[in-house]
């Protein structure tokens, strides 16, 4: 029986109890999904029977709520160094801490923030590290999950260092954790493509941050060369990862029972790329699959 949850972040669209239905769609053992309108500031509530249309449609399909990866809004800057655009973060990031909660889930994910190079780094970890500590005295039970970047764009969280600094500074320990997007990490000069490599990346992440911190993984190939600071996707196999990192992470048993969430470009190609990774955990096969074929969805 597989130790490994494959999904991707699915639409919402409609309404957030359809996000576990079109997870089914395509194989899916988990999801991402965004709890609100990505694109705007603010949202009106839940309605009526939402949340719980959404909890029952997980229990039927056998998702596990403790094991869904939501996506906050990309407007969001924890780290924001003007004021008012800090505290327009730091309510929108309370208000989808609360929906997770509405909805019965466990995990937040969200990029740390930028200094927008306004600010020293340092200050803008100080400032992340704070909103962060308000939004989880303001709610109960979710779990912060911080996104490693890229580096684009003065977004910190690049280099483990970073992450751990944060961390370090979260007065709840209980309510942080980590997801590491393996396109960030290879934008950010971690280097995944063999075997030496992956290991001294996992490794120095270990080192830094620990594994008892990784919530989830975000699994995406790479338009950008390694340490571009772009944060560019691309579909597994087509850009400049290859296949062997995915492998490796579906044969590796630290990311047993975690979320491993697809954001790659082509959603016709979604039901493939979770069948080859399937398929990597079940025959550990050291040959490299062609191009999937596309989803007759």
């Amino acid at each position: 029986m597989s130790k490994k949850l494959v999904g991707a972040h699915v639409s919402a669209s409609g309404g957030v109890e359809n996000a576990p239905l079109n997870a089914v769609a395509i194989g899916a053992k988990t999801f991402a999904l965004f709890v609100k309108n990505q694109r705007q500031w603010s949202a009106p509530p839940l309605g009526p029977g939402q949340a719980e249309t959404f909890r029952t449609n997980c229990k039927e399909h056998g998702f596990a709520l403790d094991k869904i990866l939501p996506h906050d809004s990309y407007l969001i800057n924890l780290g924001n160094p003007d004021a008012d655009g800090l505290e327009r973060s730091r309510r929108a990031f309370v208000d989808e801490m609360r929906r997770c909660e509405e909805l019965g889930l466990s995990l937040l994910n969200f990029h740390p923030g930028s200094h927008r190079k306004m600010i020293p780094e340092e200050a803008c970890m100080d400032l992340i590290a704070e909103s962060i500590n308000g939004a989880l005295d303001q709610t109960r039970s979710v779990t912060a999950v911080i996104e490693n970047t890229a580096g684009q764009g003065g977004y910190l969280g690049h280099t483990f260092e970073q992450i751990a600094y944060i961390i370090d500074r979260v007065e709840d320990k209980s309510r942080i954790g980590v997801c590491l997007d393996t396109c960030h990490l290879f934008g950010a000069g971690h280097d995944l493509r063999t075997k030496k490599t992956y290991e001294e990346t996992m490794k120095d992440f270990g080192d830094a941050v620990g594994f008892a911190y990784l919530k989830g993984m975000h699994l995406n190939d790479s338009k950008g060369v390694l340490g571009s600071r772009v944060d560019r996707h691309h579909s597994l196999g087509e850009g400049e990862l290859g296949w062997d990192p995915f492998r490796r992470i579906m044969r590796d048993p630290r990311m047993d029972g975690i979320p491993l969430i697809l954001e790659t470009i082509d959603p016709e190609r979604w039901a493939d790329e979770i069948r080859v990774l399937y398929g990597f955990e079940e025959s550990g096969s050291k040959r490299a699959p062609g191009r999937p074929a596309r989803s007759s969805r």
